[in-house]
């Protein structure tokens, strides 16, 4: 299954906005310094989803906005 998902970085709080069943917003406090953001993204995520964080991968947009992401 994969999920399109776009970030905004460096915000006040973690939120998590469903836009469609496979499209996501997410807003991280996390810096996008040394995949210290895409970590916070996959662990926002598979709480949301109830998943594995094991089990979640980043298959495109590792250093954009946009990412494309699966569940394994």
């Amino acid at each position: 299954m994969t999920i399109n998902v776009k970030v905004k970085t460096k915000a006040r709080e973690n939120k998590i906005k469903k836009i469609s069943a496979n499209e996501y917003s997410i807003k991280t406090t996390a810096v996008p310094e040394k995949g210290k953001a895409n970590k916070a993204i996959i662990k926002i995520l598979a709480e949301e989803l109830g998943v594995a964080k094991s089990r979640m991968r980043i298959v495109n947009g590792e250093k954009s906005r946009n990412k494309v992401m699966e569940i394994v």
